[in-house]
């Protein structure tokens, strides 16, 4: 969900690819397998243990992101029953 953001945060651009349309679907899962692997090659973190607390502030942002889309997604869909109803 948040592999743009990530990408240019961790100075990884290849996750950019996902703004291709169709070609996304495929690259969303290479960009969530090889990730972390490119994130570590481009950055330049102190340890393994800075890199690591790093990646799971980006995963909670992630998480954060993917409850709010759900919630707003359900309530438009409540929205959108309710004016189909009064129709």
């Amino acid at each position: 969900m948040y592999s743009i953001f990530w990408g240019i945060g961790n100075k990884t651009y290849l996750p950019l690819l996902t703004l291709i349309p169709i070609f996304n679907i495929v690259w969303v899962f290479v960009v969530g397998f090889k990730g972390n692997e490119w994130a570590w090659q481009k950055g330049d973190y102190q340890d393994v243990e800075t890199f690591k607390a790093v990646q799971t502030t980006w995963n909670r942002a992630g998480i954060v992101q993917f409850i709010i889309s759900i919630a707003i997604f359900v309530l438009y869909m409540f929205f959108f029953d309710s004016l189909v109803a009064n129709i």
